[in-house]
Parts: C-alpha cells; sequence; structure tokens
C-alpha cells in the first residue's frame, strides 16, 4: 500500500496504475488564505514522487486554478511553498488553492502533451490560454470514390483521403479552392448529387468542373488530373505548368482554339495561386513561422502558414493571461497549445532561443510519429521570412492596442450613459428571428473591452410552446433558458460568464417582458437596455435607448458611442437571421416521411417520385400507397399507421 492509501494520512487518498498514477490531496479552509494555500501543497508534498507528471491546483470548490508540468514533481511543487520569491500573480493563485490532483507520466515529454490537453479542458485562470482556438480549414481531397472529390474540411480528420493544410481563414480555402476548380476541374459536389445526375451541372458550363458524374471525362483521365492536384498542393507547380504549357501550344497549333482558351484560362487561374503568396517561401517545404511581439503588458504571436513552398495564410494570435509571465514561457505554453488539435510541420521557425526547445522537439515528434524540429534562422531568406512574420506581429499589436484605447473610452462613456457601476467587462445582445413565426431562433452575442467574443455567441431553438409570431414570448424563453444555465453552472458568479449588460432589439414592450422575466428569476442587479429604431428606422441614427422606469435616451448622430452601440445590434441581428436562415434551409432538405422508422432515402425518394410532396404522402389511403413503386403491403401498413395512429 502506497503512503498516501494509508488510512492514517490525513485528508489523502491515492489511485495508481502501471503507467501513470493519479491522485488528489485536499487541504482545509475556504476564504483564499496565503496559509491555508501554503499548507494545502505542503499536504500533498509527502505523497508525490520525484517523478515527470503534471499537476493541477484546485480552489475550495474543485475549480481548476493552474496546470502544470515537472521534470520532477516533488522539487517542482516545493517551489509553491517558498512564496517569498514567487510573483504575485502566484502567490494570489496559492492563496486561493486547497487542492491539487497529480498525475504521474513516463516522460516529460508527455507531461507537456498532457498539460497542454488539460489546460484546453478546464481553461484555467492562472495559465496562458490560446484565445482563438477554434479548429484550422484544410483542403481535403477526398478518395473513397472513383472521381475524387475535392472540398473544405474543418475537424477531426477521419473521411479517407489527402488533407492540405492548414489555411489561415475560411476565405483563404475558398479562393484556393475557386482556383483549383478552375485549374484541375475536380469535382466537388457530394456522392449523392454525383449519383443522380443525368445532365452536367452549371459547374461544368463555367469551366469549373469536367463533369465527370454524366461520363464527360474517363476515369484515367480525371486520375490525371487528381496526381495534378495532389502535385501543385504538395508545391510541386512547376512540372504542372509546363505541362498545361504545352497542352495550350499544342491545341493552337492544331487549330482547336476553344481548346487553347481552356487551357489558357487554367493558366491564368495557376498564375492567380502563385501570384497571391504574398510571403515567398520556395524550396522551404513545409513549415510554420512564429513571432513574438510585446508591448503594454500585452503580447501578439503572428503565425504564417507555409506548406509545399506556399504561402497559406497568415493569422495573429493573442494569448490571454500572460501579466507577468515571461515571454519563453509565453511562446512555448502557446506552441504546445497551438499543435494540441493540428498535426505539426517537420519544420517550425522562431524568432527567439527558447529554453525548452529540445522537450518541445521531443513531444511534438512524439505527437506527429515523425521528427519536427524548431529553429531560429540566423541569415538567408529564412531570417528574412522571421523578420517578416516578427513585423507582422508589432503592427498586429500596435493595432490591438489602438483599438482597446478607443474601446475604453466607449466603454467608460457607455458606463457614464448608463449609469453602470463599473465598466461592462462583458456586454450580451440579444435579438430573434423569424418567418411568420416558422423557423424561430434567438440569439445572443457578446462583446467586452477586446470586442467580439465569438466563441461565447450562443444560439437558442425556439420551442413549439411559442405562438408563432410571438416575439415577447420567444425573448422569455430565450433569456429564462440563459439564466437557468448560469445559475446552474456558476451560481456564485465567479467564472466571469454573468453579464454586466444586457442590450435587447426592441422598445418599452420587450425591455418590461424582459425585466419581468429577470425578476421571476432572481436577478435584480444587471442593467437591462432596449434599443429601439427611431422613426427612420434608424437611417438617421436616432435609435431610442428605453432603460427601466420608463427612461429614454438618444444620443447625438455623429456620437461614437451610438455607433458602437448600432455594431452590437446589428452584429445581434445578422447573428441571428444567419441562425434563422440555416435552419430554414436545413427544414427544406427535411420532410415527415424521416421521422418514419423504416423509411430509408430509395424509398423516401420513391414515394416523393410517386407522390409530389410528403403532404400527399400523409394523406394518401392505404391502397394508394400499396400502389407506391417500390412499397410493400408491409411498409405501405406501417407508413399508414404512422400517420393515422389509431385511439
Amino acid at each position: 500500500m502506497s503512503k498516501a492509501d494509508r488510512p492514517d494520512h490525513p485528508g489523502a487518498s491515492a489511485r495508481f496504475n502501471e503507467e501513470k498514477a493519479t491522485y488528489t490531496v485536499k487541504g482545509t479552509g475556504e476564504a483564499p488564505d496565503l496559509e491555508a494555500g501554503v499548507a494545502a501543497i505542503r499536504n500533498v508534498l509527502t505523497t508525490l514522487p520525484a517523478r515527470p507528471g503534471v499537476y493541477r491546483m484546485q480552489d475550495a470548490r474543485g475549480d481548476v486554478l493552474y496546470v502544470g508540468k515537472a521534470r520532477a514533481l516533488k522539487q517542482r511543487v516545493t517551489n509553491y511553498t517558498q512564496v517569498a520569491r514567487l510573483p504575485k500573480r502566484l502567490q494570489r493563485m496559492i492563496a486561493q488553492t486547497r487542492s491539487m490532483t497529480i498525475i504521474t507520466t513516463r516522460t516529460e515529454a508527455e507531461a507537456l502533451l498532457l498539460e497542454a490537453q488539460l489546460i484546453k479542458r478546464f481553461r484555467p485562470p492562472y495559465n496562458v490560454l490560446l484565445r482563438d482556438d477554434k479548429s484550422f480549414p484544410f483542403i481535403l481531397l477526398r478518395e473513397d470514390h472513383p472521381f475524387a472529390r475535392v472540398q473544405k474540411h474543418r475537424g477531426a480528420r477521419r473521411a479517407k483521403g489527402q488533407y492540405f493544410g492548414p489555411f489561415a481563414s475560411a476565405g483563404s480555402v475558398t479562393r484556393t479552392l475557386n482556383a483549383l476548380q478552375k485549374l484541375f476541374l475536380l469535382r466537388s459536389c457530394s456522392d449523392s448529387f454525383f449519383a443522380n445526375r443525368s445532365r452536367p451541372c452549371l459547374l461544368y458550363q463555367i469551366r469549373r468542373c469536367s463533369a465527370p458524374c454524366v461520363g464527360r471525362i474517363e476515369v484515367g483521365a480525371y486520375g490525371e488530373l487528381v496526381e495534378d492536384a495532389k502535385n501543385f498542393l504538395a508545391g510541386k507547380s512547376t512540372g504542372v505548368q509546363a505541362r498545361l504549357g504545352k497542352s495550350m501550344a499544342d491545341a493552337a497549333e492544331a487549330q482547336d482554339y476553344e481548346l487553347a482558351a481552356i487551357y489558357r484560362d487554367r493558366l491564368r487561374a495557376l498564375t492567380y495561386i502563385q501570384g497571391s503568396q504574398t510571403v515567398h517561401a520556395e524550396g522551404l517545404g513545409d513549415a510554420d513561422i512564429f513571432a513574438l511581439a510585446c508591448s503594454a503588458g500585452q503580447m501578439c504571436i503572428q503565425a504564417f502558414f507555409i506548406r509545399g513552398g506556399q504561402n497559406w495564410g497568415h493569422r495573429a494570435f493573442f494569448p490571454a493571461h500572460t501579466n507577468d509571465v515571461p515571454e519563453d514561457e509565453v511562446f512555448t505554453s502557446f506552441l504546445v497549445q497551438f499543435y494540441e488539435d493540428m498535426p505539426p510541420p517537420r519544420r517550425i521557425l522562431v524568432d527567439r532561443d527558447l529554453t525548452e526547445a529540445e522537450l518541445l522537439c521531443e513531444a511534438l515528434s512524439e505527437r506527429a510519429e515523425r521528427k519536427v524540429g524548431i529553429e531560429r534562422p540566423q541569415r538567408g531568406d529564412r531570417r528574412k521570412l522571421v523578420e517578416q512574420a516578427k513585423r507582422n506581429a508589432e503592427e498586429a499589436l500596435e493595432r490591438r492596442l489602438a483599438e482597446s484605447t478607443t474601446q475604453g473610452k466607449l466603454l467608460r462613456e457607455l458606463a457614464d450613459t448608463f449609469e453602470l457601476p463599473d465598466l461592462p467587462k462583458r456586454i450580451e445582445v440579444y435579438d430573434n428571428s423569424h418567418i411568420m413565426g416558422t423557423n424561430a431562433t434567438g440569439a445572443m452575442i457578446v462583446a467586452g473591452p477586446e470586442g467580439f467574443r465569438k466563441n461565447s455567441y450562443r444560439k437558442f431553438n425556439i420551442k413549439s410552446g411559442v405562438t408563432p409570431g410571438d416575439d415577447f414570448g420567444m425573448m422569455r424563453e430565450v433569456l429564462e433558458r440563459r439564466f437557468a444555465r448560469l445559475e446552474k453552472d456558476d451560481p456564485d458568479r465567479a467564472s466571469g460568464e454573468w453579464p454586466d449588460l444586457i442590450l435587447i432589439d426592441g422598445g418599452k414592450g420587450q425591455l418590461s417582458a424582459v425585466c419581468e422575466i429577470m425578476e421571476n428569476a432572481g436577478v435584480h442587479d444587471i442593467p437591462v437596455v432596449g434599443v429601439a429604431k427611431g422613426p427612420h428606422h434608424g437611417r438617421e441614427g436616432r435609435e431610442v435607448f428605453h432603460l427601466p422606469g420608463g427612461r429614454e435616451i438618444t444620443l447625438p448622430p455623429n456620437a461614437p458611442l451610438l455607433f458602437y452601440l448600432q455594431r452590437l445590434r446589428d452584429e445581434a441581428h445578422r447573428f441571428a437571421i444567419g441562425t434563422h436562415r440555416a435552419k430554414r434551409a436545413k427544414s427544406l432538405t427535411t420532410s415527415t416521411l424521416d421521422e418514419v422508422p423504416g423509411i430509408g432515402p430509395n424509398r423516401k425518394r420513391a414515394l416523393l417520385m410517386h407522390f409530389g410532396t410528403a403532404r400527399a404522402v400523409k394523406g394518401a389511403a392505404l391502397e394508394d400507397l400499396e400502389r407506391a413503386p417500390g412499397v410493400s403491403k408491409g411498409t405501405a401498413r406501417q407508413l399508414y399507421d404512422y400517420f393515422h395512429p389509431r385511439g
């Protein structure tokens, strides 16, 4: 029995397996107290081995405050008991610590990877966090069909085929896909669409597809296009360009000028892709380039994505919780979190020497199952690329600081205008969207000192209990669900998820309904403002802002605060409309037949072809259903009974 399992060891319990050991040791005390935090850590030290691993510090409620890794857990955790040597940030953390969870690992590299997983899962307030953790888009060349399909892809890479990426944005993927369609004429349609074509679609007419669905190209010739596309995406565009040029010359010599024009257009598409590279990295192969800039207590990390010697975009990141954290630590933590869900390239270029570069290489190589190198170029083209990334990071940070200064002024003016107790850190804006009460959706957007927080946006599918077209009822449902979730997940308001100000799109009626909802929910201290368009629907900037108690405020037409509030309202409206359209589009492709057990796609198609509409199927007599092609008597009876249940 281990020391931590002994009943005479106070407040400790341990569970071990052969490869990893996990156990939690609890301290005592509830209120933030430095001595209590140190005591809880010392309690853990009695059970810690001198092995690699990961530790989590937790507060009295069990919420994770910090995740760290260590080559030797005992030595690392001991440092936290020497409070005088720690920065103020860590002293505050220790004052809140009441328990720790320890996971031992085989190697320090494994601990580094596990640390990144846990940071992403728990998002602790004392860790450096990658704010923008959305998945990156890829181009997928699906090879599970005789005629390969090219498409945009996000998320887990489960489909059979080759993935090319990452691209910095969906826009850069779309532009590249459009050019690829012109260049290689590969299909982008779904397999079901492909299987049901009897004539070429519009993409064939505008020379963006070779129409393999109707036999306009043979499998072998299409396979050559696929190979050309692979070579191009892998950076081998020279051979593709030479082949297209020769084909164009041959067609012109044979006086087949229409074919020559097709090859000319494809060459132009290739030239467009090559000419759109603002970063030239020929000969670099696959690499990511990172540079960090720091100013006024904020940091920016600029990333360039190079694949096959081609620039596939760049993006600036602004890690959170970087106050009083050394730049080296921020950079390392960022990199390991960045590659948590993304395959690292063979080469990573950075603008500085990292203390844990060797450990990071080992961890990323273990994840990629091949060698990954981290380099700081000293001369040549690679150094110029890193310097360019550095300049981009500095410029992005300057823009960010300028925006935050302007944003701070706006928020101060907002607090003064609406008499808020403090600057709002979280503003929630609500809107609804529907057409004659159908496909009703609610939307919530979130803004703060750093701008729009798109990761916090939420959409609400309005339940059937609301009368169609009842805007008040829809708003009531949205807010009741929102505050019920807040009360359940964060009753103490410790996570920062509670709003400091609520804006709703509407006038006195909507405001009164919202105030009543919040009163019933027991929420009395969150300011609410209704934003109503003026007599000319806001075209002259005459919005009226309604406050509880009947007060109304109008702002000068050219006031910056007015423009800011209009942006918030318009963003909520855009998000609500987009959510509604997506729901409506989905409803157009579904029918009541989808809900009938035993009715698959083929039988559904046969029924719709025979009867015309799902409503006609629903109202058909049993005899009519039995006469439908491909429908047996048993299936017809099952279908009829589903729509005509017996009382």
